[in-house]
């Protein structure tokens, strides 16, 4: 293939539409507009969402509740995940992704309590349960909080 042999795809390029280009054209005369009425205007038309006047969805509908765009999200990880890695292991956000116990981590990373831990681990996380600090502590491990 040379660069002088460059096409583009089949299909990919078609001519833009002429319109007001005679009788034979198909788009002549109004072009493709109708006879008078709003959308024959220049500029006319009307907004993305209005009904003609009735009352329009957007404000039809009940509004509930509010999202607080501040809010942190965190990632939750129970202790019995932790038991996969092996004793002495500093366990890191950056670990626990790169192992595939969590997929991303957001805001951080919360250990949970549930199940036990057996092995004597450092863990790194943006929070800690009571239960699971306990236990991490209890076999012999340090909960650090980030």
């Amino acid at each position: 293939m040379r660069l002088d042999e460059l096409q583009p795809a089949e299909g990919s390029k078609f001519k833009a539409k002429r319109v007001g280009r005679g009788i034979g054209s198909g788009t002549g005369k109004t072009s493709g507009k109708g006879h008078k009425g709003q959308n024959a205007r220049s500029g006319g038309g009307v907004r993305p969402g209005f009904e003609g006047g009735q009352m329009p969805l957007y404000r039809r509908l009940p509004k509930r509740g509010f999202k607080n765009i501040f809010a942190k999200q965190y990632v939750a990880v129970n202790v019995e995940q932790l038991e996969k890695f092996e004793d002495g292991t500093t366990v890191t956000p950056e670990l626990l992704k790169e192992v595939g116990v969590v997929s991303k981590t957001l805001d951080g990373i919360k250990i949970l309590g549930r199940g036990e831990l057996t092995k004597n681990l450092t863990v790194q996380a943006a929070k800690f349960t009571q239960s699971a600090a306990e236990k991490i502590e209890k076999a012999g491990g340090k909960a650090e909080v980030m």
